[in-house]
């Protein structure tokens, strides 16, 4: 009899965490490479946020805390919701967890039944359908292609809604495509999801402030009040504020909900980290001139990346509204042969190629459901960056 239950067969490690793992090991095999797999600002923490941690723990602020979080933080969140997004919701509304991907465990294993569909627009981030399945939901994808900009139309949502649907995981600006939905787009699927009372939605904002070129964010309960009641409004602080080791994200929603969340988390982490936590407080509250500072870095390296990739044989590079990545269709190298004469079948292949001979780590756009592209996150440094994508356009050359 096996140790390991069954229920992990119906999952995978994260490929992107796998991407970036080898990237870290070839590196200290003494080999050149270039890691563009990880979702990781290279900027450090603000100052400002470090010296409030180091304050909390002179402070003695290293004792558990309630399960949700101190009542500053949740707070400090409730300020946040307010400021940045018009949303209402008192601390008994906030759940705080260890990252965003907690809070959307916590929030799918206390909802989600076997059989319990889960509507997810691919291309989507890696852990949504392994958090589905791992509860025995069902996740039901909806392809949306580069021609309609990365992003779900009302019709397809219409059309992939049935009895069973109980979720629907929207993320604005995308993690992998870095596609944003301004407020009409935002409509046309709010306005859907009014017809039916059953779905509720996950809006998985955690690249809120990180967006470029005048794109205005929305979030969908601040587009259509109407679904305040059956929204969880996801964020967290590791993106737009550098803070990923930190392990902090939390969300606003229903308190039936929150409570629900609350019960799971008490039987797994309890709470994150105090000083994390008294941290936090100091993200949210205090200066944010930092953020665009860092989007404008951003926004030339973005810039940057998707003129090189442009100009690269056989690859097409649309320009993300937001996040750090960028997500090219590699279909024009689909059949064309490596310098050791290997056909180039799959977006898998091409990413393998890119590593062997170029030594460049990308991800496989296999692992966030739509083919054939990959992901390039350029959270790293210009030079790199462009080195990297010179090594591309070499790859890219060198096919037959």
């Amino acid at each position: 009899m096996s140790l390991v239950a069954q229920r992990l067969g119906l999952i995978k490690p994260s490929p992107t965490i796998a991407v970036t793992q080898k990237a870290r090991d070839l590196k200290a095999e003494g080999k050149d490479v270039i890691g563009l797999g990880a979702g990781e600002p290279d900027f450090d923490t603000p100052a400002h946020i470090i010296e409030a941690a180091k304050a909390a723990m002179d402070r003695g602020e290293t004792r558990y805390t309630p399960i949700n979080g101190t009542p500053e933080l949740r707070q400090a969140i409730c300020a946040k919701f307010k400021r940045d997004n018009g949303l209402d919701y008192s601390i008994d509304q906030i759940s705080v967890g260890c990252g965003g991907k907690q809070v959307i465990f916590n929030a799918m294993m206390a909802t989600l039944d076997p059989g319990d569909e889960v509507i997810i627009p691919a291309p989507y981030w890696v852990s949504y359908p392994d958090i589905v399945l791992l509860f025995e939901g069902q996740p039901v994808f909806i392809d949306c292609p580069a021609e309609n900009g990365f992003k779900l139309r009302a019709d397809d949502l219409e059309a992939a809604i049935t009895e069973k649907t109980k979720w629907i995981i929207l993320n604005s600006p995308s993690n992998p495509s870095g596609a944003g939905y301004g407020r009409d787009d935002m409509k046309a699927i709010t306005d859907v999801l009014l017809r039916h009372e059953h779905v509720h939605v996950l809006s998985d904002d955690i690249y809120e402030h990180v967006v470029y070129d005048g794109f205005t964010f929305c979030t969908p309960a601040e587009v259509e009040p109407g679904l305040m009641g059956r929204t969880l409004t996801m964020n967290g602080v590791s993106k737009g504020y550098c803070m990923t080791g930190w392990r902090l994200g939390y969300a606003g929603g229903p308190e039936d909900l929150i409570r629900a969340m609350t019960k799971v988390q008490s039987q797994s982490t309890t709470h994150t980290s105090s000083i994390s936590q008294a941290a936090s407080v100091t993200a949210l509250t205090g200066p944010q001139d930092f953020i665009a500072a860092n989007n404008e870095v951003f926004r030339q390296r973005r810039d940057l990346v998707v003129s090189m990739l442009n100009q690269a044989a056989g690859l097409s590079c649309p320009t993300p509204d937001g996040a750090f990545y960028v997500y090219p269709s590699c279909a024009g190298v689909m059949g064309r042969k490596t310098p050791d004469g290997k056909t180039l079948e799959t977006d898998g292949d091409f990413v393998t190629y890119l590593l062997d001979s170029e030594g460049v780590a990308a991800v496989q756009g296999a692992a966030f459901g739509l083919s054939p592209h990959f992901r390039i996150s350029y959270a790293t440094s210009t030079d790199l960056l462009e080195e990297a994508c010179r090594r591309i356009q070499r790859a890219c050359s060198s096919l037959t």
